[in-house]
């Protein structure tokens, strides 16, 4: 079958993974309305089109955190990529560095940083969960600089995961042949079996709860790389990122995976960047299927959008 568009693929990948390996990826949180809002917001956007321009020479290239990319699509952190194909995280980095493109890895990436590194060169971010154990944190970013990291997009939209039925339904775990290898050393790198989701459990276990603007100082006490604030939708959390010295920032719902009914990505873009009024950068991920849904994003005041299997689990 020949795939002329995005969309298509999820229909072949339905075919082709293990069910609760699709549904971690395609599904959302509860009622799944934001799911379904990150697509049909981009459909009521229309275009006010100019005529009679010379478009014979086309420049895509942007520059990112002062990083030359070829267009302002970038790749989103997406966990456990080797459920999906056993290169997994490996084949994205690849693909990501020939497209000249940024890939941001997923703390819970089935690949370590170092091994992400190994493929060859690349600009690459890495999204962090912040762990309780604050040495654990503090290390994994050493390790993701040491391994030529250039930024770091912080997930502040899961204090504890969204209710996401069909992994509860599914009993979700990673397979027996995946680990975290981010945290395999620290003995955090295997999900138990659980009677909701696996990964919920594991959450509520590690993840802190306490989670607060000042720990994005904190942050920037232990790194010199860029820090990126991936979740924000409001203007009022747009003035606090600014104020606590972010680097740029990710308008996101988490691809709908963590609290429902809140606006679609696209909704939510203008007010962030006229909250941020030029201070720093403002992305989006969630929802985007086509080249003009990333038009839509630019021209909505948007310096690049991320792109994953809906933005899965980060």
């Amino acid at each position: 079958m020949e795939i002329t568009n995005v969309m298509e693929y999820e229909a072949i990948a339905k075919q082709k993974l293990p069910k609760m390996a699709f549904d971690y990826y395609a599904s959302g949180a509860e009622d799944q309305w934001t799911l379904k809002e990150n697509r049909e917001a981009f459909s009521r956007i229309l275009f006010r089109p100019r005529i009679l321009i010379d478009v014979s020479r086309i420049d895509m290239t942007t520059t990112v955190l002062g990083f030359k990319i070829s267009m302002p699509i970038m790749v989103a952190p997406t966990a456990f990529q080797k459920m999906a194909h056993p290169e997994g995280e490996y084949a994205t980095a690849r693909a990501a560095s020939a497209a000249g493109t940024i890939m941001t890895l997923s703390s819970w990436a089935t690949s370590s940083v170092e091994e992400v590194a190994s493929t060859g060169p690349g600009i690459r971010f890495f999204q962090l969960y912040v762990y309780k154990d604050r040495n654990v944190v503090a290390q994994l970013v050493r390790r993701a600089e040491r391994a030529g990291f250039k930024a770091i997009a912080l997930t502040v939209d899961t204090p504890r995961l969204g209710r996401r039925e069909s992994d509860i339904k599914n009993r979700f775990v990673l397979p027996p042949h995946l680990t975290l290898k981010n945290f395999e050393g620290l003995d955090l790198g295997k999900m138990d079996m659980s009677n909701d989701s696996g990964l919920a459990s594991y959450v509520a276990g590690q993840i802190d709860r306490t989670l607060s603007w000042k720990d994005v100082k904190w942050l920037q006490t232990i790194t010199s790389m860029p820090i990126l604030v991936k979740g924000v939708l409001t203007a009022e959390d747009t003035h606090l990122a600014v104020q606590a010295g972010a680097a740029g920032i990710i308008v996101s719902n988490h691809g709908a995976r963590q609290l429902d009914y809140v606006p679609a990505t696209i909704s939510a873009l203008e007010e962030v960047v006229k909250a941020a009024r030029g201070r720093l950068p403002v992305f989006l991920d969630g929802g985007v299927r086509r080249g003009t849904d990333v038009f839509k994003a630019l021209a909505l005041g948007a310096s690049g959008i991320f792109s994953g299997p809906d933005q899965v689990a980060d």
